[in-house]
Formats: structure tokens, sequence, C-alpha cells
């Protein structure tokens, strides 16, 4: 398309999914002289929720709680777990197949009353 000395044209397009994840699609523009075809590849991440979690255990006990992540996404997801401050644990990486819910198994182990 060739208009008013300008090589390109706008071509909005919009969609709402309802998930998080990846989502492929082909455009296909076809004229009596030309065939195009685009590959669109979006990718949605969820909105990052803060989120608060308190511990209450007896002096030197461990207490786990089991975080549940929930993958409605249509590809699996890894995850590397970085934890910050004394005394929590859980595993370094973690991997929640499509469609399933995995517990992340996070672990408070005090040594001393705080």
């Amino acid at each position: 398309v060739f208009l008013g000395g300008s090589d390109t044209v706008e071509f909005p397009i919009k969609f709402t999914p309802k998930y998080a994840g990846c989502y492929r699609c082909q455009i296909v523009l076809k004229s009596s002289c030309d065939i195009r075809v685009y590959e669109i590849e979006c990718v949605v991440n969820a909105e990052q929720a803060d989120a608060q979690l308190e511990f209450r255990t007896p002096a030197y006990q461990t207490v786990t709680q089991e975080i549940p992540i929930s993958n409605m996404s249509s590809q699996d997801w890894k995850f590397e777990a970085v934890l910050e401050g004394q005394c929590f644990y859980g595993p370094s990486v973690i991997n929640v197949h499509v469609g399933e819910t995995t517990p992340y198994p996070l672990t408070f182990k005090p040594v001393a009353e705080c």
C-alpha cells in the first residue's frame, strides 16, 4: 500500500486474552498480485501481585507453608526461586506443567526467638 509518500500503513490489532501465556497467529493479506503472510507472537504476563506471608511458630520449631503455583498458560513453566532473609528454605527450581497447580514448599526454621 502506498499512501501519500509513505510506504507504510497502520494495521491495528486488539485481542483480550483470558490468561497469561504465549499467543501465536498468522495474518494473511491477499491482493490480485500479492500474498503476504505475517506471523505474530504475543507474550502476555500476568499482573504482578504483592503478597505477604506471616509465619507464627513456637521458638525453634519449623513451619512449612505450601504456596500454590497455578499454570493456566499453554507452556510449561520453570521457576528459579531466590529466597532472601534468614531461616527461609525452599527448592531453588520448581516446574509447573500446563494446566496444573504445583505447591512451592516454603519453610521457616528459626534459630532464635524473633
